[in-house]
């Protein structure tokens, strides 16, 4: 999808979300939170899946960089497209780590622009050390430097710091469970009231426009507990 597609359906739910605000609680702020919640979901859940995709490739990368040292060693430490190519047909990459090298090594190949496929490949690996390697890829690719024994330092510091990363991924996968946790308690409580007073529930909840209200105010800051978390889960990353 393109930006400005992108953009476009941003647009057109924040609308129709203000339409539905304004249908279902007859004002103006149900309508521009219903609006504000359903233009932002598609840039949430854009960056939510760009999180899942880091945290898969974090685990993968260090395997990743140790197959691309081999390779660089066998090419002749000199030819950068040459070692991508080979770490990369060779297939021996798990997992989304595979597609994020070969995006790497086509757009070195075709586009021409080696600083900005380098900058997409940092941002989609999503860690410092993924950073440090496409500073590394550029220094080689603009001036032809020999750097075996900075990639041999930077896979030595990975591989130190593995029990850090394992407690990190701890850290995100806390965040996540705090994130979904009031929807299910949500849906719970309405499930208990529903079963043991249907009618009264319903007058309450549904006919009633200040329990309409109180929905309305719970799944907003529901909302904003989610785009917290994917803040949160970013900043740890």
């Amino acid at each position: 999808m393109t930006v400005e597609k992108f953009a476009l359906l941003s647009l057109l739910l924040g609308l129709g979300g203000a339409v539905a605000g304004w249908s279902l609680f007859q004002s103006l702020r149900s309508a521009a939170l219903f609006s504000a919640m359903l233009a932002l979901l598609p840039y949430g859940l854009l960056r939510f899946r760009l999180i899942n995709r880091q945290m898969a490739t974090r685990l993968e990368f260090l395997p990743a960089l140790e197959l691309f040292y081999q390779s660089y060693l066998i090419t002749g430490r000199r030819h950068i497209r040459t070692s991508l190519q080979k770490a990369v047909e060779e297939r021996h990459l798990t997992g989304e780590i595979q597609s994020v090298f070969e995006q790497l090594y086509r757009n070195l190949c075709v586009k021409g622009n080696d600083e900005g496929s380098l900058r997409r490949f940092a941002m989609a690996v999503g860690n410092v050390w993924a950073d440090y390697f496409a500073n590394m890829l550029g220094v080689a690719l603009t001036e032809g430097n020999d750097i075996a024994d900075n990639l041999k330092e930077l896979i030595g510091d990975m591989r130190k710091s593995r029990m850090e990363e394992q407690a990190e991924r701890h850290r995100l996968l806390e965040i996540r469970l705090a994130n979904f946790s009031p929807l299910l308690f949500l849906v719970l409580f309405l499930a208990v009231n529903f079963r043991m007073n249907g009618e009264a529930s319903y007058r309450s909840y549904i006919t009633d426009p200040v329990g309409r209200g109180m929905l309305l105010n719970a799944v907003v800051l529901m909302f904003i507990s989610f785009l917290m978390g994917v803040y949160l889960s970013r900043r740890k990353l």
